[in-house]
């Protein structure tokens, strides 16, 4: 007896799914019976690997997502490759950090057209496909900064904030055609991007006396939830921004 959280015979595209939570979330969609498209500028070799050490199909798809050039190709080779589309996970993005006063356009326009202008257009070239079939799942990653304001990063935060606000946007075109939007917005994770915060004493410590779990959460925590907006658990539920972040947002 299959569960609702059972994806067999689905395929999932996972952007930016070489490490951290790319990665988890590749891995979990792939523990729960999905195949893997896994889209990165640099190949995804481990992840692949690892998906299909348990027993799925995977294949790496290399575009850079820095701009929109790549964005049909990454859902046309998945259908050539893997032979269908069920699941788009828009996980890959950049930051920059520096003064508001300071900040350039460079690094204004480098974030936004990553986080936000990249991933708008592959939920629109992969929700073409989705709305054909009258069935699919998108899901985006936020961030706290799509709740929160943040420091030193404002195009991190508009372009996180602006990934909630499209969430909601293409649930409300999408919803009654079959296809589910929603987001995860991430808390402080255990990655190879956090790891200088880890290692600084102080902040860590600042850190998990801020999250009521009392710890960094773990790449899998992302995989988990992922799997969950993924399935027929949520079916029900659309334009939703799902914060995993061991209650951070909650203090």
């Amino acid at each position: 007896m299959t569960t609702p959280f059972d994806l067999s015979g689905q395929t999932a595209i996972v952007t930016g799914a070489n490490t951290g939570i790319g990665q988890a979330i590749a891995l979990s969609l792939a523990a729960a019976g999905a195949d893997i498209a896994a889209v990165g500028r640099t190949p995804a070799q481990e992840t692949v690997e690892k998906v299909r050490a348990l027993g799925r199909q995977a294949q790496i798809v290399s575009a850079d997502l820095s701009s929109i050039e790549p964005v049909q190709r990454v859902v046309d080779e998945t259908l050539e490759k893997l032979g269908r589309l069920d699941i788009l996970v828009n996980n890959a993005g950049i930051i920059r950090r520096a003064d508001s006063v300071d900040f350039t356009e460079e690094d204004w326009d480098a974030v936004i057209d990553t986080n936000l202008k990249t991933t708008f257009f592959l939920c629109q070239a992969a929700g073409r496909h989705m709305l054909a079939q009258g069935a699919g799942k998108i899901i985006n990653i936020a961030s706290l900064l799509s709740f929160q304001g943040g420091i030193r990063v404002p195009s991190y935060t508009a372009s996180k904030s602006g990934v909630a606000g499209l969430t909601k946007l293409l649930a409300n075109e999408w919803a009654a055609r079959g296809v589910n939007v929603n987001a995860i917005a991430p808390g402080y994770i255990a990655t190879n991007n956090t790891a200088a915060l880890q290692a600084d004493e102080t902040r860590n410590r600042q850190i998990q006396e801020r999250i009521p779990a009392g710890r960094w959460g773990d790449p899998g925590d992302i995989g988990g939830a992922a799997v969950f907006l993924a399935s027929s658990a949520a079916a029900y539920i659309h334009g939703h921004t799902l914060a995993v972040d061991g209650g951070w947002l909650a203090r």
